[in-house]
């Protein structure tokens, strides 16, 4: 299996938290990192020709496209390069695939839909409000006009990070240990997932032959807030720490929606469990803090 962005948040937790099935190949670009236990190597998404010679001789039987730009900022400020990584690169990964008549998981946002309307499904009409949201859904149609055998992951992740890429939790817990404070968004709302969830929902549907648009995200819909006082709740720090802050008072940021919330009914449906109780998913990521898997994340150096 060959994962996109393997340098990333959730590429280099993807190598690490993958089913024994599969063997993972962590695909790096501009950030050389050497993690301890997995393959990792430089591969070009260029363009189609030049990711399948890259790639040739690995025969992957699957590939986990996580390469993107998130910065929202970076993409209101660059929207051709956001339209690049984001629309482009994932339209050579698609065609690479469907040449090798191989499945492919593309991994979206929760910014695709304008805020308005809390919970909503696979169903709903998107209509994003900035430059990540519009590449982001754009890409998605190229995918689905262009190849069947996808999964396109709408989602909102959480979990532990390595130090040059600390995920919203790592920056939380980071904070409150140091004896920092923090403002968190009291009126932005979205349903967080730890990403050893989100990584094995997206699986079990692979394997059991499910394909189209998921959202894979967890069960509660929270404030950035609400989520930063059950981060501290669980982790036994001061949530006096955390102040709350608006959005609507952030006249210098790009727009974003207000309520990011995605049901995954649709998910649990499918795969007849539930995939995103918060309260478990917290109890899950502070178990995770001194495991071997976690270590290893930690100890990922960026080379360059």
């Amino acid at each position: 299996m060959i994962i996109t962005g393997g340098a990333g948040l959730l590429g280099l937790n993807w190598g690490y938290y993958l089913p024994d099935s599969y063997t993972p190949i962590l695909g790096l670009h501009s950030r050389q990192i050497r993690p301890k236990g997995i393959d990792a190597q430089s591969l070009s998404l260029d363009s189609t020709e030049r990711f399948l010679a890259d790639i040739d001789g690995l025969d992957p039987a699957l590939v986990i496209h996580t390469a993107g730009l998130t910065s929202i900022e970076g993409c209101e400020k660059d929207p051709a390069l956001a339209r690049h990584v984001n629309v482009e690169l994932a339209r050579h990964v698609c065609e690479a695939c469907k040449k090798l008549q191989i499945p492919m998981v593309h991994i979206s946002t929760d910014n695709l839909f304008d805020g308005t309307t809390p919970m909503v499904d696979e169903s709903h009409p998107v209509n994003p409000v900035n430059m990540y949201g519009k590449t982001k859904a754009e890409a998605e149609q190229e995918i689905l006009d262009s190849y069947g055998d996808v999964i396109i992951v709408r989602t909102n992740f959480f979990g532990w990070g390595p130090a040059y890429k600390p995920s919203f939790s790592d920056t939380i817990i980071g904070t409150l240990r140091d004896e920092g404070k923090l403002s968190l968004f009291d009126d932005v709302f979205y349903t967080p997932i730890l990403m050893s969830d989100l990584i094995r929902a997206t699986q079990d549907l692979l394997d059991q032959g499910h394909r189209g648009v998921f959202h894979i995200v967890g069960d509660k819909r929270l404030s950035k807030y609400d989520f930063g006082n059950r981060v501290a709740e669980i982790f036994g720090l001061d949530s006096s720490r955390i102040g709350a802050g608006r959005l609507k008072d952030m006249s210098n940021l790009a727009s974003r929606p207000y309520d990011m919330s995605m049901s995954n009914k649709k998910t649990c449906t499918l795969l007849k469990r539930p995939i995103g109780n918060i309260a478990e998913q917290l109890g899950r990521l502070k178990t995770q803090e001194n495991s071997e898997l976690t270590r290893n994340i930690h100890e990922v150096d960026s080379l360059r």
